[in-house]
């Protein structure tokens, strides 16, 4: 970051005339005692090392082999009950054959018995070639029951889709853990046809298991599979259950050699569908969609060499990856239907195995330069007495930079200018303390990220403005006493606030019971209109829950509507010389305060104008309402009303939950 009367300087070390250099001396100590431990003991200790090494490794290829056998032992437990009672099921079971609504009670009975048996279960199912549809959902899963809305009591959700003539109707019911049914939805339209999914293409028609995946579940997040398989009475009649996978991720992911060990699976052609980076794997869990809007990934240089080597055996082999050696063993997953043909890799790095002999070699050196080590130790011990309190300060100081006034400045020192160093920075805490009790911690530290300098100062940007209020506020505050609405307002507050910073946003200002929040300002942002949006839908999911709190406790509930706006406008630092306020001017922002009015026109509670809509309309679903007249402005505005993520929307439009309400 710039300064005023600093521009364009960058500190450097100061080398004095040119002719000599300098270090710190803990840095010497540690050279010193580096060096000498290297002359005296590496003779001593070189054959002992190289023999660890060595033994390091084998235990290593041993360990890799029993890490393949229990994650095949693992897919193995999730396969083969689920394999097993689906095929009996598509075998024996006549009530499959035929469609709900028939039948039902032994439907439900045979899938809850397999349900209740298999923990990875997250449900199971058939589809019927008239395109009629019955799944039964174990609601251990939070995101099945947030979707559903279902009873505390509810322990498994019936799905049923029927068909007559050319209607297809859908219905829900819920299950308690004894199999009692405590409430059932009204059959309502669905456009859902189970024909059209990929499991059912997949298995209709032939005589044997097939599985789907592994995929991203659109209900629950979580990463799973689709075992089915047709019936035997009945070929177009497919019987499905979806596995969830989790126990896999969690296991490649907490069963490491070491620390930087990485597992993974992959296909048949050689690319992974898991992987033990919980980076990579959210990656992989990714839509087409999703993925092209992020920049490419970085070719994986131990995936490349998989994919373009068939000569892979079962024994371990050495790779070079960006400078580092891993030691890889490749074998194949035998789980049956599951991941069939599919391989898994396991990579360790070649020094984080040999670490205990390194360990070792250093413990030789150790004990053979015992007089070196103490005469060591104890220069290290004064440059550290030395250089401590320096380091506090330092860490202080950072502290101070950072807003952070938790922990107080307590530095003793025999040193003087130390001392008093100590004492000034103490006393410009409280100050600097003092004075963030008045101005948003976290605003600042974004402005001072920036670089924005002090003083008067604005500048034409383009951003994206939000702007809320809550209906009919002066009647709640008419029924309720100062003390009651101001701790109503602190929670709402509280919502709106994590919504915004949660998706890169800024609360400008509070404005008595509404709030204006900004976008690419002070800290750019390329997608402030998508983020935006997302906050929106974020504080308004949480304001359901918020409001159901508050009716709960016979309080009002806070109805908010939101308008947003992208466009043009003036945006720094204004105000008396002695008192700045950082805000945003111009006609996006009293654009976007008006179209939060007009949600009153349309009984809507997200508008935005059509700028909103352009720029992010590919991650995000807008429904036109078509042109508004804004109090105060000739122009006329392109309304929407902000529905949902697009990805939110796929799920609806593909599978429409009649949820009670």
């Amino acid at each position: 970051m710039k300064l005023p009367g600093r521009a364009g300087k960058k500190e450097i070390p100061i080398k004095g005339d040119g002719s000599t250099w300098s270090r710190s001396l803990q840095f010497l100590l540690g050279a010193t005692m580096v060096s000498l431990i290297v002359l005296v003991s590496a003779a001593l200790v070189g054959f002992d090392y190289y023999r660890a090494r060595n033994s390091a490794i084998e235990d290593a290829k041993a360990e890799m082999r029993i890490f393949s056998d229990r994650l095949a032992d693992r897919f193995g437990v999730l396969s083969g009950q689920t394999v097993t009672f689906v095929g009996v099921i598509s075998s024996i079971a006549n009530a499959f054959l035929v469609p709900p609504p028939e039948r039902l009670d032994d439907k439900i009975a045979l899938l809850r018995e397999f349900i209740g048996r298999s923990a990875q279960v997250d449900g199971a199912y058939a589809g019927y070639p008239d395109g009629s549809f019955f799944q039964v959902v174990n609601l251990k899963e939070e995101g099945w029951r947030k979707a559903l809305r279902a009873p505390d009591d509810a322990a498994l959700a019936v799905r049923v889709v029927a068909v007559e003539g050319d209607k297809r109707t859908q219905r829900w019911l819920f299950l308690n853990a004894a199999g009692a049914t405590i409430r059932e939805s009204p059959a309502t339209p669905t456009d859902f046809d189970p024909r059209t999914r990929p499991w059912y293409k997949a298995a209709a028609n032939i005589d044997s298991a097939v599985s789907i995946g592994p995929y991203q579940m659109a209900t629950t997040g979580n990463l799973g599979m689709t075992l089915a398989q047709s019936h035997r009475g009945n070929r177009q009649i497919v019987v499905g259950a979806d596995i969830i996978l989790d126990t896999i991720t969690d296991f490649l992911a907490a069963e490491r050699m070491s620390a930087d060990t990485i597992a993974f699976i992959v296909d048949t052609s050689g690319n992974p569908v898991i992987h033990s980076d919980r980076k990579v794997m959210s990656r992989l869990m990714l839509t087409p969609g999703e993925a092209k809007s992020l920049p490419p990934a970085e070719p994986d240089p131990l995936i490349d060499s998989i994919r373009s080597d068939d000569s892979w055996t079962s024994e371990p082999r050495f790779i070079d990856v960006n400078g580092r050696t891993f030691m890889v063993l490749l074998t194949p997953i035998k789980s049956g239907v599951l991941l069939e043909r599919h391989r898994m890799a396991v990579a360790a790095p070649l020094d984080e195995l040999t670490a205990p002999a390194n360990r070792a070699l250093l413990q030789g050196l150790v004990i053979s330069a015992g007089v070196v080590a103490a005469a060591i130790a104890l220069a290290l011990l004064l440059s550290h007495v030395i250089t401590k309190s320096l380091e506090r300060l330092t860490e202080s100081a950072n502290r101070l930079q950072n807003l952070d006034f938790a922990t107080p400045i307590e530095v003793a020192s025999h040193v003087q200018e130390i001392s008093t160093l100590g004492g000034a920075m103490n006393r410009a805490r409280d100050a600097i303390f003092t004075f963030a009790l008045y101005v948003p911690k976290e605003f600042v530290r974004k402005s001072v990220q920036a670089g924005y300098f002090t003083g008067r100062s604005a500048k034409r940007q383009e951003v994206t403005a939000l702007f809320t209020d809550i209906y009919d506020f002066t009647t709640i505050s008419e029924g309720h006493s100062p003390e009651e609405v101001v701790a109503m307002l602190s929670e709402y507050f509280d919502i709106l606030d994590e919504a915004v910073k949660t998706h890169e946003g800024s609360i400008i200002q509070f404005l008595g019971d509404s709030i204006f929040a900004m976008w690419n300002a002070p800290i750019p942002d390329s997608n402030h209109a998508k983020h935006a949006c997302k906050a929106a839908l974020a504080a308004a999911q949480s304001l359901r829950l918020f409001n159901d709190a508050q009716v709960a406790k016979g309080l009002p509930e806070f109805r908010t509507r939101f308008g947003i706006h992208t466009g043009q406008a003036v945006v720094g630092s204004v105000g008396a010389q002695e008192r700045l306020q950082y805000t945003a001017m111009g006609d996006t922002i009293n654009v976007a305060s008006r179209l939060e009015g007009i949600n009153k026109v349309y009984g809507t509670t997200i508008l935005s104008s059509a700028a909103v809509e352009q720029a992010c309309r590919h991650v995000i679903e807008f429904r036109p309402l078509g042109v508004a007249q804004a109090k105060g402005r000739a122009e006329t505005l392109e309304v929407y009303e902000v529905v949902g993520a697009r990805s939110d929307a796929r799920t609806a439009s593909h599978e429409k939950l009649a949820v009670p309400t």
